[in-house]
């Protein structure tokens, strides 16, 4: 045989082999991924079931209540994949945080959240949706609970893998209700909690949508449009960061705390004033410092917003784990305490193991599947940068604080999503009016076609209609599920 290595021929050959193998190890590498996030996903849920199992005392119904630990540690997985995206989106898409930052934080305050501060009493059926004793049997109870939370987890997870940004909560409470209905009726279900959740679907975006655009009007017209723009910002900034921590006082006073302690609405108010009139007054000679030497220009701005926007993030993080981690664990701890006592019509509290659960699955979650929300939360619907987030982000806040006075039921989803669309209407109406006011001002100017002025609008209206489609359809495409779910368990069971 002859020695051919050296021929230019047998090294374009070993070239083409080798890039088909490192085409290879790429697609390998692509497929891998969501696998990997699959078989993940699989281990934690294998991992409730069996935490269940350690924890669980009660060998007559140990078979129930891990297969709803594993239904939980599903839901929480994607809580995780699309809830927490509403916290971090803003703070990745305005580039305050990376993605590998923005999930660090999550997870570790969504955790804090949920094993610190929540917990709270919950009722026997999610909401005071249905009539507890509408259910009839034990079995029926936890039969109805089991088709809730899978239905809702599957409803999230479609919602995830199309790229929409849906209420968890809704998706909870509609397999509440799909289930009670197919259990008892449509009299069992409480109607009028059912329409006050409806009408949150219309009022969480618009508040949230409108405290945002205030807030950057403020800061266009107070800053952004000043001559000296840096002596503005020494002025407004402090009070803006202010009014945040203020807010965030009191946001995590009444919502995140309830665990450690009861606090009424005018105590926390007072809290948050006390908290904005501190931060303000540190605030100042730090702005101060930290504007010199800046140029008098936009983009100098964004390192004023930076800091308070990554602490705003985190600490919507820590109240959501606190809050929202019900929605995963609140029906798995229902199953747990009808399974051990039999009695479904009191209330009961979550014990700690089921809620490691679904502070850990939510966290996972984040990790594994989270980036694909943060990044349509982020950047998709409007390109945001730390003023912008900065207002979504004290939106969020203001919003449930006004929403909890006025006693109205209302999402995080929807208000912080319903955030970022205001915002990016309000660009679009503010560049509108510039651009008005510059043709009278100069005539002769030269105008966009309109085939121009829809390409530049600043709202992806593709995503504006898949988002707001699914919101509207989240409760009754959840509830039929559930309905389906409750009726496929109560015949293989009789």
């Amino acid at each position: 045989m002859t020695d051919n290595q050296g021929d230019p021929r047998h090294l374009e050959t070993l070239d083409r082999d080798l890039a088909r193998f490192s085409n290879l190890e790429t697609a390998t590498a692509l497929v891998g991924k969501p696998m990997v996030g699959i078989g993940v996903s699989f281990i934690f849920v294998v991992l409730a079931g069996l935490t269940a199992m350690l924890f669980f005392g009660d060998a007559n119904n140990t078979f129930i209540v891990v297969v709803a630990a594993c239904l939980g540690a599903y839901m929480a997985l994607n809580i995780g994949a699309n809830d927490v995206a509403n916290n971090m989106g803003p703070a990745v898409g305005a580039n305050a945080l990376s993605m590998g930052g923005a999930i660090a934080i999550a997870v570790v305050f969504e955790s804090a959240g949920a094993l610190i501060a929540g917990g709270d009493v919950v009722s026997t059926i999610a909401k005071g949706i249905i009539e507890p004793e509408s259910m009839g049997t034990a079995d029926v109870f936890i039969w109805a609970m089991m088709s809730a939370l899978l239905s809702a987890a599957l409803w999230v997870n479609l919602a995830t893998w199309i790229g929409a940004p849906v209420s968890t909560t809704h998706s909870v409470v509609g397999g509440v209700m799909g289930a009670g209905i197919a259990a008892a009726g449509f009299s069992a279900v409480s109607w009028g909690t059912m329409s006050g959740i409806a009408a949150s679907w219309v009022i969480s975006p618009v508040l949230g949508g409108a405290i945002a655009a205030f807030f950057l009007f403020v800061i266009k017209s107070r800053i952004i449009y000043q001559d000296d723009k840096i002596a503005a910002a020494r002025k407004w900034v402090p009070i803006l960061v202010g009014v945040m921590a203020g807010t965030f006082g009191s946001y995590l006073a009444l919502k995140g705390l309830k665990k450690i302690i009861k606090i009424d609405m005018p105590t926390a108010l007072l809290i948050g004033l006390a908290i904005a009139i501190a931060v303000w007054m540190v605030m100042i000679p730090v702005i101060k410092k930290q504007s010199e030497g800046l140029e008098n220009r936009n983009k100098s701005l964004k390192v004023l917003f930076g800091i308070p926007l990554i602490v705003s993030a985190a600490l919507l993080s820590f109240a959501h784990g606190a809050n929202d981690v019900a929605n995963a664990v609140g029906p798995l701890a229902a199953i747990v305490q009808v399974s051990q006592s039999g009695d479904f019509t009191r209330s009961f509290s979550i014990p700690a193991w089921v809620m490691v659960i679904g502070a850990f699955g939510i966290s996972f979650g984040l990790f594994l599947f989270g980036p694909k929300l943060i990044r349509m939360v982020g950047g998709q619907i409007t390109k945001l940068n730390p003023m912008r987030a900065y207002c979504v982000a004290l939106s969020a806040a203001i919003t449930v604080i006004v929403a909890s006075w006025l006693g109205l039921p209302v999402s995080s989803t929807h208000i912080a999503v319903g955030a970022v669309f205001g915002v990016g209407f309000f660009r679009e109406w503010d560049a509108e009016r510039r651009i008005r006011t510059a043709r009278l001002v100069m005539p002769n100017r030269p105008q966009y076609a309109p085939e121009e002025r829809r390409r530049r609008k600043l709202v992806r209206r593709s995503h504006f209609m898949t988002i707001i489609a699914a919101w509207v359809i989240t409760v009754p495409a959840a509830a039929l599920v559930s309905g389906i779910i409750f009726f496929l368990i109560s015949v293989t069971m009789t």
